[in-house]
């Protein structure tokens, strides 16, 4: 099977436990996926609420492999004295 066969989706993890994650895709169906080996190899973590980007194969479109996890933007740390001294602008 080449990789132009694959089908991706992107979805929300629901539940995981060793190794074995529900996904819900945009579609709203549940499937069963696991990791990857490369996301296994560099040791990426995956926790309910993750949203990932699923490869599906044509065959069987109730299992799949996580190949992706969509990372998450987090906020810089402001203090209260930059905000209060105008130096922070939104």
């Amino acid at each position: 099977m080449s990789q132009e066969d694959k089908l991706l989706f992107q979805g929300i993890v629901v539940e995981s436990s060793k190794g074995i994650f529900r996904v819900k895709l945009e579609n709203e169906h549940v499937i069963i996926g696991h990791l990857s080996g490369r996301m296994k190899k560099f040791k990426i973590r995956v926790l309910a609420g993750d949203e990932v980007t699923v490869e599906l194969s044509p065959y069987d479109l109730t299992r799949g492999r996580i190949v992706e996890r969509k990372k998450l933007e987090t906020k810089k740390y402001v203090s209260k004295k930059a905000i209060k001294h105008k130096q922070y602008k939104k």
